[in-house]
């Protein structure tokens, strides 16, 4: 599909596809709310889920927090879904004194139900984070549910100069059920921000 055509059926409005391959699918603003939850539209239709963040705030104020990300298959009623998943970041500090493109081994997981998609972020007015999230076939009774995701966000440690945080994570969901919600959260404190999601034929 030609590049063009892509832009614009990502920026399109929602059910409009651009040659049929891309459609936008949802869009959804928490303000205070303590999740964001897909729970219709992720079904066989589609081979592949983009969910895009904008502006994700956290309203936790006693310390950094992270955005995270949870699969059902009971239609949302459960978020239990074990995945394995592997992660890096690189991250600049504001005052350069930290510049730095490690593995991350403390957030890499094994068997969890809960994947971040952000690291340490801070919860200051103006800081907030941006990314995206693919997952892949989630509707297949065969095989596992892979994913990968890529966000910036500021971390924002008590009493140190803030870090810019480019964060990376893929891995699967092992499970031969079909997927059939997805629901974004903050592990602490509610949120603002928006999430959309588009499906690719």
């Amino acid at each position: 599909m030609p590049l063009g055509a892509f832009k614009a059926a990502l920026m399109g409005t929602a059910g409009v596809s651009t040659e049929g391959d891309v459609v936008l699918l949802a869009t959804t603003t928490a303000s205070s709310d303590a999740s964001i939850s897909f729970t219709s539209d992720i079904d066989s239709t589609y081979g592949e889920y983009i969910f895009r963040f904008y502006d994700m705030n956290p309203e936790y104020t006693s310390g950094a927090t992270q955005l995270t990300f949870q699969c059902s298959i009971d239609g949302g009623s459960n978020y239990n879904v074990a995945q394995t998943s592997t992660s890096f970041y690189a991250n600049h500090q504001e005052d350069d004194t930290d510049t730095t493109f490690p593995a991350n081994s403390g957030m890499s997981q094994d068997t969890s139900t809960d994947n971040a998609l952000t690291q340490s972020q801070g919860y200051g007015a103006d800081e907030c984070s941006a990314g995206e999230l693919h997952l892949f076939n989630p509707s297949s009774t065969t095989y596992a549910k892979h994913f990968y995701s890529e966000t910036n966000g500021v971390r924002d440690p008590a009493g140190v100069s803030a870090w810019s945080v480019h964060f990376f994570r893929s891995g699967y969901y092992n499970t031969t059920s079909a997927i059939n919600a997805v629901r974004f959260q903050f592990n602490y404190g509610d949120m603002d921000g928006k999430i959309k999601m588009w499906g690719v034929k």
